[in-house]
């Protein structure tokens, strides 16, 4: 092509502007390019690189976090049976490194049957694979730019009615007053239902520690207690009962009956886990609604209690149930027999809201627990980290964000980890 002299000139002035032009903005147009590039790859090419885990409440929660190649980080949170388990958490972690972590119903399969000679079917076994699978979930949606519930198919409800639990234990002799006291602070915080323990080991009127049915004084002691509460908050606000499993089916049925005038929401395991045929005797023999399941594992241990009619309403706690998967497996299971759903809950917020999205999951949710202790104790504020407000009027509202939407905070967590154990090493 030809140039002319002027265009000549017009060129050669734009060349000198352009090397008098700062250093800085030397190859600025291709940095911006790589920013505007995603770094990820594609999720097929998500891969698991390292499981870590912290402890606190003497090692009796367990948080772990599962890394990928990618720089996603999975949350997760086991409770109760969980102690001493940091090397289960490191060998479940070796069974899954190398593996897409999207592919979660079969990492949790994989998991599940590797220990099948190893406690698999229960207890602490099952509530680290709980944690686990819940990290898997977090992973998935921060993968695929969705929210949790998404993944699970969607939701039925925007918000997750919530009770407050009281946390008034009875190691303390609280008096009806107590209750009454605490019902109506709980009411004035927004929320419209709430639970207390009748269950006191050191009852002055108890006949013999080890011996769990309860004397006459004993009863009237539960009852006097819950009558004060419904009569502070009236009829319209639910209240739970509970038990903690620690009487036996006598002791069970006389309160159940003798709480019927109160219209309990529930009466909660009046007798020990194992035993369906004696749940359902006592579930048959009053109209107080019967609750149980925060001591049953997988939807294996949910089948005898809802094939048998043994239970009104079941209650997984979904940080040592099986995991968020098998949380809906087992509501699914429940709403074939018309069964409602309302989670137990002791964890922190993250547990809080991983068991709100499979809530929002399911056709047949009732309510979940909440703690007072997210409320008074600072710590449950400073292990983890969210953005907006944790309940309103009685409600969680489901997180939208990708992934679970609460994350483990470990520098806040650290000067609450127990000490001879590992904190995300």
């Amino acid at each position: 092509m030809k140039q002319n002299r002027r265009d000549f000139l017009t060129k050669a002035a734009l060349t000198s502007a352009m090397a008098a032009a700062p250093l800085v903005n030397f190859g600025k147009g291709y940095t911006e390019a790589i920013d505007r590039t995603p770094k990820s790859s594609a999720p097929s090419d998500l891969k698991i690189t390292d499981i870590k885990c912290g402890y606190i409440r003497n090692g009796g929660s367990l948080f772990v976090k599962v890394y990928t190649n990618q720089d996603i980080v999975g949350h997760g949170e086991g409770v109760d049976a969980v102690a001493g388990t940091y090397h289960l958490v490191k060998r479940m972690g070796n069974y899954i490194k190398g593996q897409n972590p999207l592919n979660v119903h079969r990492l949790f399969e994989s998991i599940r049957k590797a220990g099948f000679f190893q406690g698999a079917q229960s207890g602490m076994y099952v509530a680290v694979l709980t944690a686990v699978e819940t990290a898997l979930w977090d992973i998935a949606g921060k993968a695929l730019g969705l929210p949790v519930y998404q993944l699970l198919g969607g939701k039925f409800r925007d918000s997750v009615r919530v009770y407050m639990d009281t946390a008034l234990y009875q190691s303390r002799l609280p008096q009806p007053e107590d209750f009454a006291k605490a019902a109506r602070e709980a009411v004035d915080m927004g929320f419209t239902a709430v639970k207390f323990d009748l269950d006191q080991a050191n009852d002055p009127n108890k006949y013999d520690r080890f011996n769990w049915t309860a004397s006459p004084a004993e009863l009237q002691r539960m009852y006097d207690q819950m009558a004060a509460c419904r009569e502070e908050v009236g009829p319209n606000i639910d209240i739970c009962a509970d038990m903690h499993g620690r009487y036996d089916a006598i002791t069970g049925e006389k309160a159940a009956k003798m709480l019927e005038p109160l219209n309990l929401m529930w009466l909660e395991e009046p007798i020990a886990a194992e035993n369906s045929d004696a749940y359902k005797k006592i579930t048959e023999s009053t109209s107080t609604p019967i609750c149980a399941g925060e001591n049953h594992y997988l939807a294996h241990g949910f089948r005898p209690l809802l094939e048998n009619g043994a239970v009104d309403i079941i209650m997984p706690d979904l940080q040592k149930a099986g995991g968020l998967g098998e949380a809906q497996r087992i509501a699914n299971l429940a709403n074939l027999y018309y069964v409602p759903f309302a989670p137990h809950m002791v964890a922190s917020y993250l547990g809080a809201m991983a068991s709100a999205h499979v809530c929002a999951s399911v056709p047949n949710f009732m309510i979940m627990e909440w703690q007072i202790y997210f409320h008074r104790d600072k710590m449950f504020q400073e292990i983890v980290t969210f953005e907006g407000e944790a309940v309103e009027n009685g409600f969680i509202r489901v997180r939208d964000v990708p992934g679970i939407g609460v994350e483990i905070n470990e520098e806040g967590m650290r000067k609450y980890a127990p000490e001879g154990i590992p904190f995300f090493e």
